[in-house]
This record gives C-alpha cells, sequence and structure tokens, in this order.
C-alpha cells in the first residue's frame, strides 16, 4: 500500500494513445486526428501538472497523474481510505475515459465527478436525451440516422434540422452545414459521418437562441446552483464546427494562435442580459443534480432565446477544464486559477 499521505491521482487518456489506436482500427489519419483532438484538454492540462503538484502540496496532498492505460495498475497499488480519484477524460466509444470511474468503484475509491453510468450515458446523445426528456427538461426531440437509413424518424420542424454526431465528443455539427432544411440533406449529412467517423448521427428539430455554457465546480461539498457560471459564448457563429473546435484546443488549437487565428470566443454573464433565463437554468442544472446525479465538476449547454425560452443540448461530466471558459469561470466565481481551483476541490472531497 501507499503512505497514508492524501493523494488526488488524475487519470487522462492522451492524445496520441487515442490516435495510434484508431488508426490501427483502420481510420484514415486525418479522421483519426479529428477524433482525437477532443483529448486536447489532455494535452493542455500536461502543461500544468507542476502547478497542480504545487497547489496540492500546499494542502497537504500529494498528486500523481496517471495515463488511462496505467490506471489500473497503479490504482491496485493505491489505499482507497486516502485516494480520490479524478478523471479528466470520457468516452465509451472512440475514446475510453469511462472505465476510469468504474475501475475506481471496483476498487473502492472516492471520485471527483459523477459515477460511472453518466460517463457511459453522456456520451450517447439520443439516450441522454430521451433520459433528460423523461426528467421533464428542455431537451429538443430527436430522430437518429446511420449511414442514410433512419433508425428513428426525427419530429417535423418548421425551423429545419440541426444534425450532429451521435457519439463523437460533443454538440458540434461537424460541417457549416449541418443545420439542413430536408431530411433528404440530413440523411445525406449522415452517410458523410457514417463514412468519415463510423457514427450515426442525431437528427433535432433547429432551435434558435445564443449558446450558452454553464460551468460547474463544487470547491465544498455543499455547493450548488449558486455557484454554477452561466455565460453566453459568443464567437460568431451560430453553432461550432469541427474545425472551430480544433481551432480552441491541444497542438492544433496552439498552432492556430501562433498563426493569429484563433481569437477566444466572448463570455457573456446571461444574468446581466436575461436574468430570468439565468434563475432557469440553476433549476435546470438542480433537476439534474438531484435527478440524475450529476457532482463536484460538470458543464451544461444550452441555447437562449431573447424570450428566455431555453433549449438543453447536453451535459457533460468531463467539461474542458483547460478551456478558456472554465479557467474563466474559476476566476470569476472562486477568485483562483485552474490547477489551485483543482486542489481545493480535491482537498474539500477528501476531507467530507
Amino acid at each position: 500500500m501507499s503512505s497514508t499521505k492524501p493523494k488526488l491521482i488524475l487519470v487522462h487518456e492522451p492524445e496520441k494513445a487515442c490516435f495510434d489506436r484508431l488508426v490501427a482500427d483502420g481510420h484514415a489519419s486525418e479522421r483519426a486526428a479529428e477524433i482525437a483532438s477532443y483529448l486536447a484538454q489532455s494535452t493542455d492540462l500536461g502543461q500544468e501538472f507542476d502547478a497542480l503538484d504545487e497547489a496540492c502540496r500546499v494542502r497537504g496532498l500529494s498528486f500523481t497523474p496517471v495515463l488511462l492505460d496505467d490506471a489500473a495498475h497503479v490504482l491496485a497499488g493505491e489505499d482507497p481510505a486516502t485516494t480520490l480519484v479524478w478523471t479528466l477524460t470520457d468516452g465509451i466509444a472512440y475514446f475510453r475515459g469511462g472505465a476510469a470511474p468504474a475501475l475506481a468503484r471496483l476498487g473502492g475509491f472516492k471520485t471527483i465527478g459523477a459515477d460511472d453510468a453518466l460517463f457511459a450515458l453522456c456520451q450517447d446523445k439520443f439516450r441522454s436525451g430521451a433520459v433528460l426528456g423523461a426528467l421533464g427538461l428542455p431537451v429538443p426531440q430527436a430522430g437518429l440516422a446511420r449511414n442514410g437509413q433512419w433508425l428513428v424518424e426525427p419530429p417535423a420542424s418548421a425551423a429545419g434540422w440541426f444534425v450532429k454526431p451521435n457519439r463523437l465528443g460533443a454538440k458540434i455539427g461537424i460541417w457549416p452545414d449541418s443545420r439542413s432544411s430536408d431530411l433528404g440533406h440530413a440523411l445525406e449529412l449522415s452517410r458523410r459521418v457514417f463514412a468519415a467517423y463510423r457514427d450515426d448521427v442525431v437528427v433535432q428539430p433547429y432551435v434558435a437562441g445564443r449558446n450558452v455554457r454553464a460551468s460547474f465546480l463544487g470547491l465544498t461539498p455543499e455547493a450548488g446552483v449558486e455557484a454554477l457560471g452561466i455565460a453566453f459564448v459568443d464567437s460568431g457563429a451560430d453553432f461550432q464546427t469541427m474545425a472551430d473546435s480544433l481551432a480552441l484546443y491541444g497542438e492544433t488549437g496552439a498552432a492556430a494562435k501562433a498563426a493569429g487565428l484563433y481569437a477566444e470566443p466572448e463570455l457573456v454573464a446571461v444574468a446581466d442580459i436575461q436574468p430570468a433565463a439565468d434563475a432557469g437554468i440553476r433549476a435546470i442544472a438542480g433537476r439534474l443534480m438531484s435527478g440524475l446525479g450529476l457532482r463536484d465538476v460538470f458543464s451544461v449547454d444550452l441555447r437562449v432565446e431573447a424570450d428566455d425560452t431555453l433549449h438543453l443540448i447536453e451535459f457533460e461530466v468531463c467539461p474542458g477544464l483547460p478551456c478558456f471558459d472554465f479557467r474563466a469561470y474559476c476566476r470569476s466565481q472562486w477568485g483562483l486559477g485552474l490547477a489551485d481551483a483543482m486542489a481545493e476541490a480535491a482537498a474539500s472531497r477528501l476531507a467530507s
């Protein structure tokens, strides 16, 4: 067993390991690189491991970053009574991070974040949407298509539809034409997504409004919806594409910054402009925490219309911690940089 000093173990899946595995499985190199880019927060946070180590040390913790492939071996040598496991990257399909909280539960370790069942649910947008709808939350209804064939037909929509991969990372539409005015085009997009990424597509009625991100990190066990940071994320585009995503994170994002091709989207507090919408989003988050089991660290993406109508798009159990919006949240809500906020949350969780 390890020493009795409390320890934070951060489990992460690197981009390179994912890329190599995808290529070995027959994915084209360019597509594999795009898929693996969703793990860029592992790349970005790696630059702050020394800061995390120091932030943990001053709070009486030791810090150990662990590669996902080494997690089972490392955890086997740790003491569950004094060890906290924080899983940085999720995944059940292209990515495998969802195995880490399951390993932690198997070994009896405390964890930061939701239980392993939600790590699986959040990565399947069609299934998670069905659960969110059953909880009475304002999530758009969805159809599901695979390679040009409907598995579930989408509802009618006068405003058209939005087409996005079902399991690939997030809410992005991949291409600029992901907003579709006819279902024939939606099926064509499903063929393109299947050919490029081997994924189904979710087809939802297009919903208007501005993009909003609600971020949460519980620095104390008592933290609730009052600790949410809720902001409009204005990038100048209606929705994010794969190209937009690549410009935000990791090595591709660093290259975009160096070339002057990157500009952080503007963050504006929703409460400053639409306080009723802010209150509604906090109510939704409260329902997600009580009814679904979100805790410790998560994010929620929404669309907010000018009349305060809310559309819940998705939740994430592994938000992009090193991303600009989560850093801004840690500064504004907690007055801390990312490393100190993470260490403080870990110390509080261990103490509880």
